[in-house]
């Protein structure tokens, strides 16, 4: 095994037109992470609120459903009365 100090066929080979390519790519993944992180971040601000929309309509229909009122015989009446 032989230890490259930079001037091997590895580093001969990289000449400027290749160094650019990589250099675009490496700008086009950063672009496009940026990107995506951006989208998660607003999909997690929607989650967030979709969850504080939940909580409320659930506390709305926990509150509606236990205050149903208990009648006496005496206090139910027929419909047609």
């Amino acid at each position: 095994m032989s230890v490259s100090n930079g001037t091997g066929p590895s580093a001969a080979g990289m000449d400027a037109d290749t160094v650019e390519r990589i250099e675009l790519r490496i700008a086009y993944l950063e672009r496009a992470n940026n990107d995506l992180s951006e989208v998660v971040y607003r999909q997690q601000q929607q989650i967030d609120a979709l969850r504080a929309d939940l909580a409320m309509v659930s506390g709305k229909l926990a509150g509606a459903l236990s205050e149903q009122t208990l009648y006496t015989p005496e206090q139910e009446r027929p419909p047609h009365y």
